[in-house]
């Protein structure tokens, strides 16, 4: 991690695992799956006649860091009215993107304080739990939880994260209170599909593992995602989902890491399908492109969806730290038993966390209802997201 913050605070780096650097965070000073009852979505299409019935398409949507900064935690103080934190008022403009997929999943970057706090942004993350319960009614059924935040609180901060969102009807994948809980996949269902969510970290910021605790927090490791990928295949998944919190801060290509990984995580294969079938990443804090390696789509980074202002390496507020995109990809049932569910259609919605608002916004929504002066940003994170040659592949900006 290497904090900058507007007022001036000591740099620090901690290198980990790969070479990838931590949070260089810092704010200006100032109805579907099984977790989801009700919204399974549509399971099957109508049976031909005299024929049996196919499963039904699925949508996933995925988005990136859920990072509640001092300012954050004070908007979501006043939103409550005084009566708690309110998380809700903040996400609802993409709430009708996240509610209308079948699956959705989120990061959940930072670990949650005792009720009634204290509760404290950057450095070290303790996060209001009321979070969860707005997780929850944005349509979010599952999020990683595996980031270089992970163990801020150590093994307290991690269990009662977990707590939390299992309060709220979140699934999770990438940490873990029980090794028992740690060698079982994320399941989740989405449609007639069983999708397999697994997340892991680059690092925890030099925080070492609980003791005895080895299982606590995923770390990325080729040949244990690998391993993990193909037992959650057994376990029953059509659609294994990676979760991968990796990259470079402040960089909107992807470093070699990323993309080293990324090919050989995307070139294995067992039998005839691919042990992985999407990548989805964060931890850079602004967006990265998407890109189809080997079959298989990766986004690099989908950027923040919640952060205060961000101050990058150079001490300068960066409004790309505000700026992010909704992963939607529609995956197709296998043609033939046994085959592989394929993405039918790749699409992003570019997002911005209005720091001034406390608000995130949907790009493309506030623009059709006249807020031109988001166009600059939206652009950008277009041309970003494309800078890898996605749209040949068929990558389209979605509503």
């Amino acid at each position: 991690m290497t904090p900058r913050t507007r007022s001036g605070a000591a740099a620090f780096a901690v290198v980990l695992l790969t070479a990838a650097t931590g949070c260089a965070v810092a704010e200006h000073a100032a109805d579907r799956s099984a977790a989801t009852p009700g919204r399974s979505g549509s399971a099957e299409r109508p049976a031909a006649p005299g024929g049996p019935s196919a499963p039904a398409p699925f949508t996933l949507v995925a988005s990136g860091d859920v990072l509640p900064h001092d300012s954050v935690i004070r908007q979501a103080a006043a939103d409550s009215g005084g009566a708690g934190y309110d998380f809700r008022s903040m996400l609802s403009g993409v709430r009708s993107v996240v509610s209308r997929a079948d699956l959705a999943i989120c990061h959940m970057e930072t670990v949650y304080g005792e009720a009634g706090g204290p509760y404290t942004g950057y450095p070290a993350f303790k996060s209001p739990p009321e979070v969860a319960a707005a997780l929850r009614e944005t349509g979010y059924d599952s999020c990683s939880t595996a980031s270089n935040h992970t163990l801020d609180d150590g093994a307290g901060g991690l269990r009662r994260t977990l707590d939390a969102l299992d309060r709220a009807g979140v699934r999770h994948a990438g940490s873990a209170r029980t090794a028992e809980e740690a060698a079982r996949p994320t399941l989740l269902k989405a449609g007639a599909a069983t999708v397999a969510q697994l997340a892991y970290t680059y690092g925890t910021n030099g925080y070492p593992l609980p003791e005895g605790q080895p299982w606590a927090v995923n770390l990325i490791d080729e040949q244990r995602i690998l391993a993990d990928a193909r037992a959650a295949r057994k376990a029953g998944a059509d659609v294994v989902v990676v979760s991968l919190h990796w990259g470079t801060e402040w960089q909107t290509d992807p470093d070699r890491r990323q993309l080293t990984l990324g090919r050989a995580l995307t070139a294995s294969h067992s039998g005839n399908r691919p042990d992985i079938d999407l990548i989805i990443g964060t931890h850079a804090h602004v967006p990265q492109a998407y890109e189809k390696v080997n079959g298989t789509w990766i986004v690099y980074g989908m950027g923040d969806q919640i952060a205060g202002d961000m101050v990058n390496y150079e001490g300068a507020h960066d409004p790309r730290g505000n700026q992010g995109t909704l992963a939607r990809f529609t995956f197709a049932p296998p043609t033939r038993s046994g085959g592989r569910w394929t993405v039918s259609k790749a699409e992003f919605v570019p997002q911005l966390f209005d720091t001034a608002r406390g608000r995130v916004v949907n790009l493309n929504e506030a623009i059709e209802k006249g807020e031109a002066r988001y166009g600059g940003t939206r652009d950008a994170v277009r041309g970003v997201v494309l800078g890898r040659g996605a749209a040949r592949d068929g990558l389209m900006m979605g509503e």
